[in-house]
């Protein structure tokens, strides 16, 4: 937490008050102290105007009350403040702001919530909310919200940014008996956030799997940082809504949030080790693998089934996800051949057909859990008056047991599957009826088991001329130029990015001392921060031999002028002319996201950009292992390794210029926006032929 835990904290108060707690029918301050009827410790209530509230005394103020552990607040927007800060005199350190119109309000409400964070500041009081549902936790009976259905017990705990998704949850999830340890209701997150309540359950032993729905992430970087430490040992998965620009629209109206870029959030996640789910059902299918089986040794998966199509299905499933079929050994096969009929199928998928009894179930699902190969499973049925749904569950049981391996399962159908899903819920295996669930709880497992196969290596620090860079960005801001081009390729230069032989010159004679001094033809742009796509005005030159270097020079100035008479003109810039043919062409770029900071963007180049569509996503600073794996994930990878004959380009020198840019750009906060396009990628190694980027001169 931000603060001390002190006094039992959030999750396990002692004393607990109800600060505007009253008996009347229909309110909040009612359901609250309703459902703490059934916490271990002391409930005391707080309103000047009752002398008890539903039996519990009642006191007027948190400074008459005995020492409170954890007080709820429930009172007026108007006087929440007050209360809180009340809270922080009498010594409280915990306290959940029920009330609602802060900063989902705008405006005053806004401001009012900046002075509840600088009241809990103050005084050190982990705050939740405002604007919250409030907290539960069962092992203490902590039931501090005003929901209308408790949670089971269980080892999940659950965040939500939504108090209402919060209460339908746990209405299903107590139908489908699933248990949670701790519940918590972000609200605005004014002081306590996402992160802090990674912290929070990572140090927890009861807590086996994190939960997350939310709607948007305070600082991003920091939630990676934490988040990327707690799924080393504990499973994190997030439902992200507001995906979509009417969905981040409608997050913010909602609590306030400032949604990000989806690219930030999928790569920032990605990267903190959390598996995400696209919805509710996929939210808690991987909670319930990642509660109940062991990771796989592999991503390799067997099926068998007694129905050809629902196979067909799971092995399509397969086919869109990370995992893939399962080849099995000889020994396999030949165990499968031996003991199967002539008309079954022994090869991945495993058809023992349509009149298999338990005794042929159990043969092949043991004989393909016991393959090498083979590093999780499927057990899919469709009904029949020959299987038992509640003995096949009681095999499946048992030989997941014995080889240790997660096996999910298919058994078919309606009513007939509730006794066989109770035997395998008891053993922490799931059963669906459609098989690409099955599928994707699978894949969540692989993620996972990567998650935890990763060793994190920190970002390199290069050997950097730090005060060149600064220069050149301070000479910008000072000229009032907040976009730069290539007047701007020695900012690369001062990181090590290589960037041809050249210089940015002001005058015909020097445009032509600086030819002289590069072999053969050069190229020649003109440098104006104010005309951004120099090549639709005649404003490049390619391939000027010497001779004519001045009147290239003056042609270019003339040509900016005519076309834009009031544009600030730098200059021109001679440079060395590149063989593009020679190498592939490589974009590599960054901007900032309001929450995750800097993002890294790497893909094919020049006019493969907008066409292909083809580029990879992380959040700044990388590691080497990282920018890596920028590479790995795109489409057209193959490109840059030697296909159809190419030649492979130097993957180490991208690698190096991913890393350098992600060190310019996290030490210059002023760096809003910046494209390398193209950076040329050969054998021999990478140049920057070309740059754009935009500043905030006042971060400077």
């Amino acid at each position: 937490m931000k603060t001390a835990d002190e006094a039992g904290g959030l999750f396990a108060p002692e004393r607990v008050a109800v600060v505007g707690a009253t008996d009347r029918e229909g309110s909040i301050g009612r359901a609250i102290v309703e459902n703490l009827a059934d916490f271990e410790g002391e409930v005391v209530a707080v309103n000047p105007g009752r002398d008890t509230v539903l039996g519990y005394d009642c006191y007027p103020d948190l400074a008459s009350a005995p020492d409170v552990d954890l007080a709820v607040v429930v009172v007026p927007p108007g006087i929440a403040v007050d209360v809180v800060r009340g809270a922080g005199e009498a010594g409280v350190r915990n306290v959940v702001v029920i009330t609602a119109g802060f900063s989902e309000t705008g405006g005053e409400g806004a401001q009012r919530e900046r002075e509840l964070a600088t009241v809990a500041d103050e005084y050190g009081i982990n705050l939740v909310g405002p604007n919250s549902l409030g907290v539960l936790s069962t092992p203490t009976g902590l039931n501090a919200t005003f929901g209308p259905s408790n949670a089971l017990p269980g080892n999940l705990s659950f965040m939500s940014q939504s108090g209402a998704f919060i209460t339908a949850v746990l209405d299903w999830a107590n139908d489908q008996e699933i248990g949670f340890k701790d519940v918590v209701s972000l609200g605005n997150k004014a002081v306590l956030d996402e992160t802090d309540f990674m912290r929070q359950w990572r140090d927890d032993p009861e807590t086996d799997v994190i939960l997350g729905y939310l709607e948007g992430i305070e600082d991003g970087r920091e939630f990676v940082d934490t988040a990327r430490d707690v799924t080393q040992d504990t499973p994190a998965v997030v439902v992200k809504s507001g995906r979509t620009e009417a969905g981040a629209q409608a997050a913010s109206s909602h609590t306030g949030t400032i949604a990000g870029s989806e690219s930030a959030y999928e790569a920032g996640l990605e990267q903190a080790g959390v598996v995400r789910a696209d919805n509710v059902q996929e939210l808690f299918d991987f909670a319930r693998v990642l509660d109940g089986l062991p990771l796989p040794d592999s991503e390799r998966v067997a099926v068998v089934t007694n129905a050809g199509g629902p196979g067909v299905m799971a092995t399509d499933a397969v086919g869109d996800s990370r995992l893939s079929m399962a080849s099995f050994t000889d020994d396999t096969l030949d165990t499968l051949t031996d003991s199967l009929p002539e008309e079954a199928n022994v090869y991945n998928p495993v058809d023992v057909i349509g009149d298999a009894d338990i005794d042929r179930f159990e043969t092949a699902i043991d004989a393909v859990l016991a393959d090498e190969n083979v590093g999780c499973a499927i057990v899919v049925s469709a009904p029949t008056a020959i299987v038992d749904y509640e003995e096949l569950a009681g095999v499946v049981v048992e030989r997941q047991a014995e080889h240790d391996k997660p096996v999910c399962a298919c058994l078919m159908g309606g009513e007939r599957t509730a006794g066989a899903s109770a035997v395998l819920g008891e053993a922490g295996i799931p059963n669906y009826f459609d098989p690409a669930r099955a599928v994707s709880s699978l894949d969540a497992l692989a993620v996972q088991r990567e998650v935890q196969a990763r060793e994190y290596e920190p970002p390199r620090e290069f050997d950097v001329d730090r005060e060149r860079a600064r220069e050149i960005l301070e000479s910008a801001a000072e000229r009032g130029s907040t976009r730069l081009g290539v007047e701007a390729m020695d900012l690369l230069a001062a990181y090590g990015i290589p960037i041809p032989a050249g210089e940015v010159v002001d005058d015909p004679s020097e445009a032509l001392w600086t030819a002289n001094d590069i072999d053969g033809p050069v190229v020649m742009k003109i440098v104006s921060p104010d005309i951004l796509h120099k090549s639709d005005i005649g404003g490049v030159k390619v391939g000027v031999p010497d001779e004519e270097v001045t009147d290239a020079y003056e042609d270019l100035v003339t040509r900016a002028k005519n076309y834009q008479p009031n544009a600030t003109v730098l200059g021109v810039q001679v440079q060395e002319m590149v063989d593009v043919d020679g190498g592939t062409e490589t974009i590599l770029g960054a901007n900032r996201d309001p929450q995750f900071g800097p993002l890294l963007l790497f893909g094919l180049g020049g006019i493969f950009v907008e066409i292909l569509e083809d580029t990879s996503v992380r959040v700044a600073p990388v590691s080497g292992r990282e920018a890596s794996g920028m590479i790995d994930d795109l489409d057209s990878a193959p490109l840059l390794r030697g296909a159809r004959g190419r030649d492979a380009v130097d993957e180490d020198a991208i690698v190096e210029s991913v890393q350098r840019l992600s060190q310019l750009v996290t030490d210059f906060p002023a760096i809003l926006e910046l494209d390398v396009n193209p950076l040329l990628a050969t054998a021999e190694g990478v140049q920057a032929l070309d740059v754009r980027l935009t500043i905030d001169p006042d971060e400077l």
